[in-house]
């Protein structure tokens, strides 16, 4: 028994960071973000729909921990960084979606597919740099979990004049 517990220490021991099992509630705690209850949706819907071992989450925006939201178009009113930062944000408030439906993030096996939607000008054309905001801060909090299928595209115009909205599907424990 001391023989299998001093292999299981040493294993650990010597095991790259990266394939020890990722807690994402400590990084977010790491990372000082505090997960705000979620947004109300504006419509006739809801924010989350399970169905068997997948979550479907309706689009969010980027609504700032005051109740604020980011809005304007990227390429006028925006610069691509306030863009990423923006993409950023509504991966939190997702976030925040998975943790009050699930309680806890490490239900989450896989962050699946995302699609992004950029309120930008007609000329804009860096839509994926900016929804890198929302698939780098997954990654960063996942880690391998997070990593996805993604569509980025620009749009003419999002509700309340959004800068940024995004959907995501997400695999988790049964």
């Amino acid at each position: 028994m001391k023989k299998y517990l001093l292999s299981i220490l040493i294993t650990l021991l010597f095991m790259p960071s990266y394939l020890i099992a990722q807690d994402p509630e400590q990084k977010l705690k790491d990372k000082g973000i505090i997960l705000t209850a979620t947004s109300q949706p504006i419509g006739n819907y809801v924010n989350v729909i399970r169905v068997g071992n997948l979550l479907f989450l309706s689009g969010k925006g980027p609504n700032k921990p005051d109740g604020s939201i980011i809005i304007g178009k990227v390429g006028r009113d925006l610069t691509l960084e306030q863009g990423y930062e923006a993409a950023r944000l509504v991966a939190i408030n997702h976030i925040s979606v998975l943790k009050a439906e699930l309680g806890n993030l490490n239900k989450v096996k896989r962050i699946v597919k995302v699609l992004g939607m950029v309120n930008a000008t007609d000329d804009f054309t860096n839509h994926p740099k900016v929804i890198n905001g929302y698939s780098d801060f997954m990654v960063e909090i996942f880690g391998e979990k997070g990593k996805h299928a993604r569509s980025a595209v620009g749009m003419n115009s999002l509700p309340s004049g959004i800068a940024v909205e995004v959907e995501v599907i997400v695999e988790v424990e049964n």
